[in-house]
């Protein structure tokens, strides 16, 4: 069959990755992929958020399934208008992406079905926000309802900061803000797929997504990611997958929205245990660079029978490898804030000779036979060990072959896991 990945980040390359090396796919088409996946598959010159161009491009290039990588398309309704036309999708409906689209919808889902998630409160009004404030205790946590890139929360302890995110959410993110209870813990990300009816949980893995060393700095896209997580034990796993995964899939289908494709549970695990902080709508990146080297399974017939329904047929065939992937986030000069492009880029072959190591493009681009960076998250360098000690080993080693002007990267993703220090 013929696959069209819609979007252009590491996520959609290793999507493209997996999906090349099916047993049921004939071709892989990108739309717009970017200049690593240009090596494994047919680039389509079209963006991600052009709905009316990519429905044509799937009619016109007869695309079998189409699986939808970024949050944008979703929320905007591709998915609909492509099972319109009696199209195979991955991907769920605008109305089901709410769960990523709308924080406070997305809280308020939990509320209503009993899916545990931290207190938190949605406003219109600026001084409602603020007066939020007054009736808690710092950190304060403050965020956009709407899309913000990985990028709409704030947690701090300062006031003026909180009051000043208020403000900057209300000015871009559709007029509403969430304020939220602080939730004290370690994070952890899990994964489902979902056909409608099933849900088939896939794995878990924990994202760094401060820009500096120790959790400090703006919050970005995510700057590294591993999995496993080895400090995740069994009971917490299958508390997860019943408590949030399975009750958020009946949720959405009793409420009328069946969801299809894959949902991603942002958690905190406290002490009361494990409580929602995020859903996402599709794979998360970077989580995705160390959830998908590690299936053992064909990624092609497990996404098709998730968008045909038949997830039950393929339930006992997955298998993931208990090898660990770690990756690391190489970024533009001053990401997550203003940053250049057309930086060339050296030594991805050298890193990508490495052994155990996969080096996933995010904004790159080839201009006159060169690679190019065109993004704040340029690349995602992926390891894959018998330890997370191997993995990360790997990833730095690898990262350190490569170079373009303003590079940079933390030092301490999975440090401490299974006795890693900093590179």
């Amino acid at each position: 069959m013929r696959v069209l990945v819609v979007g252009s980040g590491g996520r959609e390359h290793a999507l493209v990755d997996g999906l090349s090396r099916s047993s049921i796919v004939d071709e892989v088409l990108a739309a717009p992929g970017n200049a690593g996946i240009a090596e494994i598959a047919t680039r389509l010159p079209i963006a991600a958020d052009d709905l009316h161009a990519l429905v044509a491009a799937v009619e016109n290039e007869r695309v079998d399934l189409t699986i939808v990588g970024p949050e944008v398309p979703l929320v905007a309704g591709l998915a609909d208008r492509l099972r319109d036309r009696g199209r195979l999708v991955l991907g769920p409906s605008a109305a089901a992406a709410r769960i990523e689209g709308s924080k406070s919808w997305a809280k308020d889902l939990c509320v209503r079905h009993g899916i545990p998630a931290g207190g938190s409160h949605a406003f219109s009004d600026a001084a409602d926000a603020m007066n939020a404030l007054d009736a808690m205790s710092p950190p304060y946590v403050v965020k956009a309802d709407g899309l913000a890139a990985g990028k709409g929360v704030t947690v701090t302890d300062d006031r003026p900061e909180a009051e000043r995110a208020i403000r900057s959410a209300l000015d871009g993110h559709q007029g509403r803000v969430v304020v939220e209870a602080f939730l004290d813990g370690r994070e952890v990300s899990a994964f489902a797929l979902l056909d409608g009816v099933e849900t088939l949980p896939i794995g878990f893995a924990c994202d760094y997504k401060r820009a500096s060393e120790g959790d400090e700095g703006p919050n970005t896209g995510g700057m590294g990611a591993y999995s496993p997580d080895p400090a995740l034990e069994d009971s917490t796993k299958k508390l997860i997958e019943e408590d949030v995964l399975h009750r958020t899939a009946e949720a959405l289908r009793d409420e009328g929205e069946p969801f299809i494709g894959v949902l991603y549970a942002g958690l905190m695990l406290t002490a009361e245990g494990p409580k929602v902080l995020e859903f996402n709508a599709r794979f998360g990146d970077p989580e995705a660079e160390v959830l998908l080297p590690r299936l053992e399974s064909d990624l092609g017939e497990i996404l098709l029978a998730a968008a045909e329904g038949r997830l039950a047929d393929v339930r006992d065939a997955v298998r993931f490898t208990d090898e660990v992937c770690v990756t690391v986030v190489l970024v533009s000069g001053g990401y997550p804030g203003a940053y250049e492009t057309g930086k060339p880029i050296e030594g991805l072959e050298a890193a990508a000779r490495i052994d155990g190591v996969k080096v996933f493009h995010a904004g790159t681009e080839m201009r006159d036979g060169r690679v190019v960076t065109v993004g704040g998250r340029v690349l995602s360098v992926t390891g894959r060990g018998s330890t997370a000690a191997e993995a990360r080993s790997r990833a730095y080693e690898a990262a350190r072959h490569i170079s373009f002007e303003g590079m940079r990267y933390r030092t301490d993703i999975a440090a401490g896991i299974d006795g890693g220090g900093q590179a």
